[in-house]
């Protein structure tokens, strides 16, 4: 899961859109600190067009718990970014929930707050 989660922030902020896609379910969705819940669609779109760039994610902590038989992990990010042309560097915490997929996993939703 951890490897997950680094490979997941290195491609946001590489732009990487391919490794996305592979991480991600095709019903992943992104839950914004403001509680907007974004498809995975409308966020790689939004990465494409410049309306969200990521420059720089460093993981302070993450730990991995489940939520029933769902892993989660849990992680405290200190996150570069503009987002919607307003740039900060934020303190999130991310928690991503997972499910198998072939012979590892993907992330189903995640969702963003701040610590």
């Amino acid at each position: 899961m951890r490897a997950l989660h680094e490979a997941l922030c290195e491609a946001m902020v590489g732009g990487d859109m391919a490794e996305l896609a592979s991480i991600l379910t095709d019903e992943f969705t992104l839950t914004h600190m403001t509680g907007y819940v974004q498809s995975q669609s409308e966020w790689l779109d939004a990465m494409e067009t410049g309306q969200m760039q990521y420059h720089r994610m460093e993981t302070v902590e993450a730990t991995i718990s489940a939520e029933g038989t769902t892993p989660l992990l849990t992680a405290r990010t200190l996150t570069d970014a503009t987002i919607w042309g307003s740039r900060a560097t934020w303190r999130l915490m991310l928690r991503s929930w997972f499910e198998p997929h072939g012979n590892g996993w993907v992330i189903t939703r995640t969702v963003a707050s701040t610590w």
